[in-house]
C-alpha cells in the first residue's frame, strides 16, 4: 500500500509525549510495533527512557515499564530519528489565546523540525486536537518545505484523539478512530494503520476538514450537555426536585438512534480539551463569517458553577447559624475529574478562590494530587491525611470523587457538629444520603 509498508509492524515515531502521545507509544508498543519518541522535552524523555511514567493512568506506567524493558520503546530529543520511521504522528499540545484562536507554536515547531527530516514514502498523521483547515494550511506547507509533496511523495492525514482520561488505554482498544487524508491514498495508509496497530474499527471521511470537525463536534456536544445538566440541577433545586431523579427518567426516551442522553451535573468542567475547543469552534466560526452561539453559551454556563458551588456552600452554612468568615471547610479532591491527579483547568480551583473570598479558611485533601503542583496552583497545601484536612471542619465538600474516597467512614471523622456534606461529583445514592443525615450530616448536592 502506498505511504505504509508491507510488513505488518511498521516503524512508528511520535512527536510530543504529552499525555496523548505517551498512551498511544505505549499501546502500541504493547502489540509489538517499534516506537520512537521524540520530545523537545529532556526531562520527560530521560523519565520515559528510564521506564518512569509521569502521568497517571491506570495500566499506564506498566506499559511503559515493560515497553522500554522489551526495547519496544525508545526516547529520544533528536528529531533525525523519525527518519527511520514508516508513520510518524504529530501529538504536541495545541492550546488557545484568550480569544479562542489557536495558540500554534508548538504545532509550527514540531512540523519544522519533522519537515527537515521527511523522507519520501512516510506517512504523517495528525492527532493534535486543531481548528478545520489546519492540517491542510498550516501542517501541509510546513512539511512541504522539504521539496516533497503531500499525497505524492508521503501520505498526510488528521485522525483526532478522542479517548478520555482515567478511561485511556481501554478507549483506545475499543474507539473506533476517524481518519481523513489530503488525498485517498494518505486516508486509505492511514486507516490500514490504525486497523493493523490498535485493531479497532476505522471510520474514513472525505477530508482532514472533515475529521477535525468531529472531534471539535465530540467536545463540544459534551460541553453543551454537561451545561443543560447543570442548569436543569439548577431548575430543580428551588422544587425541592432530585435533579438525578430527572435525568434518569428523561434519558428514557427513544431519540435518533439511541436515547434522550443528558449527563451528570457538577461543580463545573476542567481539562485541557473541553474548556478550550468550544471556544475554538466559536473563533474559527467566526474568521468564517459564521457565528456561534451555544459554544460560548456553554462555557459561560460551566464556567460559572464554582462560584454557584461556592454560595450553595455559604447559604447553607448560614442556614445552620454558622458564620462563614468562622468556618472551615475541607475540599476533598482538588483534580478536575474523578479518578485523577489532573490539576489543569480544574474547576476546583475557582471553588478555592471563592470560598478564601467569602472568608472561609479552606483544607484539601487529594491523595492523587502533587502537593507542590498544588500549592503552586492553588495556593493550598493539601493535608497529609483524611482526618487532618477535616478536624474540626463545618463542611466536607466531595469534589472530586476518587476510589480513595468510596469507602470514607462518615461516622468516624472528626468533623465539626452540624457539618455540611456538599456533594459536588459524588451522586451519593438516596440510601447513602439518608445515613450521611442519621450520622448528623447536612447533606446538600448540586441540584440535590
Amino acid at each position: 500500500m502506498r505511504f505504509l509498508p508491507d510488513r505488518q509492524d511498521p516503524k512508528v515515531a511520535i512527536v510530543g509525549l504529552g499525555y496523548v502521545g505517551s498512551c498511544i507509544a505505549a499501546l502500541l508498543a504493547d502489540r509489538g510495533w517499534d516506537v520512537t519518541g521524540v520530545d523537545i522535552n529532556a526531562d520527560l524523555v530521560d523519565e520515559l527512557a528510564g521506564g518512569h511514567c509521569r502521568y497517571q493512568e491506570k495500566g499506564l506506567a506498566e506499559l511503559i515499564a515493560g515497553a522500554v524493558a522489551g526495547g519496544r520503546l525508545t526516547a529520544t530529543t533528536d528529531y533525525s530519528a523519525v527518519r527511520a520511521a514508516d508513520v510518524v504522528l504529530i501529538a504536541v499540545s495545541t492550546p488557545v489565546h484568550p480569544d479562542g484562536s489557536l495558540f500554534d507554536d508548538h504545532l509550527r515547531a514540531a512540523c519544522a523540525r519533522l519537515g527537515s527530516h521527511l523522507r519520501e514514502g512516510q506517512l504523517v498523521v495528525v492527532k493534535s486536537t486543531v481548528p478545520p483547515g489546519t492540517t491542510r494550511e498550516l501542517v501541509r506547507p510546513l512539511l512541504e518545505r522539504s521539496g516533497l509533496r503531500a499525497g505524492e511523495h508521503f501520505g498526510l492525514a488528521f485522525s483526532p484523539e478522542r479517548f478520555a482520561e482515567g478511561t485511556a488505554l481501554r478507549e483506545l482498544r475499543a474507539l473506533p478512530i476517524t481518519v481523513g487524508g489530503v488525498n485517498e491514498d494518505s486516508t486509505l495508509a492511514a486507516s490500514a494503520f490504525w486497523r493493523g496497530g490498535l485493531g479497532v474499527d476505522v471510520i474514513p471521511v472525505a477530508s482532514p476538514e472533515t475529521a477535525e470537525i468531529v472531534k471539535l463536534a465530540d467536545n463540544w456536544w459534551i460541553d453543551l450537555n454537561i451545561a443543560l445538566a447543570n442548569e436543569l440541577a439548577k431548575f430543580c433545586a428551588p422544587f425541592d426536585v432530585d435533579v438525578l431523579d430527572v435525568i434518569a427518567a428523561a434519558n428514557t426516551v427513544p431519540k435518533g438512534t439511541g436515547n434522550v442522553n443528558i449527563l451528570l451535573p457538577s461543580i463545573g468542567v476542567g481539562g485541557s480539551c473541553l474548556v478550550k475547543d468550544p471556544w475554538m469552534v466559536w473563533h474559527t466560526a467566526r474568521t468564517r463569517g459564521v457565528e456561534i452561539r451555544t459554544a460560548p453559551l456553554g462555557r459561560e454556563v460551566n464556567t460559572a458553577m464554582p462560584e454557584y458551588t461556592t454560595q450553595l456552600v455559604v447559604d447553607e452554612l448560614l442556614r445552620l447559624g454558622k458564620d462563614p468568615a468562622d468556618c472551615t471547610v475541607a475540599i476533598l479532591g482538588l483534580a478536575f475529574k474523578n479518578d485523577t491527579g489532573d490539576l489543569r483547568a480544574t474547576p476546583v480551583e475557582g471553588v478555592v478562590t471563592a470560598l478564601r473570598k467569602a472568608g472561609v479558611q479552606v483544607r484539601a485533601f487529594d491523595p492523587l494530587v502533587d502537593p507542590v503542583q498544588a500549592e503552586e496552583q492553588l495556593e493550598l497545601r493539601p493535608s497529609g491525611t483524611l482526618e487532618e484536612a477535616v478536624r474540626g471542619a463545618d463542611c466536607v465538600a466531595v469534589l472530586a470523587m476518587h476510589r480513595a474516597f468510596r469507602d470514607i467512614d462518615f461516622a468516624a471523622l472528626p468533623v465539626a457538629s452540624s457539618c455540611l456534606l456538599l456533594d459536588g461529583r459524588a451522586y451519593y445514592p438516596k440510601e447513602k444520603i439518608a445515613e450521611l443525615r442519621r450520622l448528623g450530616y447536612v447533606y446538600r448536592g448540586i441540584g440535590r
